[in-house]
């Protein structure tokens, strides 16, 4: 018997609203939510900005991945951290029950949104600039993706609305 995937798994980045339309699709859609930055944050005892400076950003993405590979639910809403792509073994294990969905704003939406890049727990390498990390994550959320929400110039309702549509174009 094939079992059916119950998880919906946001991928995107920084700003693209993956913990604010997890909430909203997980009460439309009567399931639970779960945040793996806050997962993280508890786990750690530290914010993930806390973790960057005291263990530098490889500290985080490590931490990212424990956090995305304990994770044992079904029918949930799960919004990832940004930086969740980087791990293929976390990722896969997520996509084992769920489905992908890469919420994609664009570089001038995601800098309208996200004024403290520098201090708002991205795990970036110092020196990279919002733009190359833009970049180098595109082609990563892409990959996992089982599909696209363009999401700049949607409100949150808009976007939990166009992830329902396509949901039903596809068998969980």
């Amino acid at each position: 018997m094939i079992s059916r995937k119950t998880n919906i798994i946001l991928v995107g980045m920084p700003g693209s609203g993956k913990s604010t339309v997890g909430v909203i699709l997980a009460k439309i859609l009567a399931l639970d939510f779960l945040d793996t930055d806050i997962l993280i944050q508890k786990t750690a005892k530290k914010t993930l900005q806390e973790i960057i400076d005291t263990e530098g950003h490889m500290a985080l993405r490590t931490a990212e991945q424990q956090a995305l590979l304990s994770i044992v639910c079904r029918n949930h809403v799960i919004a990832t951290g940004g930086s969740a792509p980087y791990s293929e073994p976390a990722m896969q294990h997520l996509k084992k029950d769920g489905i992908t969905i890469f919420l994609h704003a664009d570089l001038a939406t995601l800098r309208r949104r996200v004024r403290n890049y520098e201090t708002r727990g991205i795990a970036k390498r110092p020196d990279q600039s919002f733009q190359d990390l833009f970049n180098e994550r595109l082609v990563l959320y892409k990959n996992y993706a089982d599909f696209t929400i363009p999401s700049s110039n949607l409100t949150h309702d808009q976007v939990c609305q166009a992830i329902i549509v396509q949901l039903q174009h596809r068998i969980l």
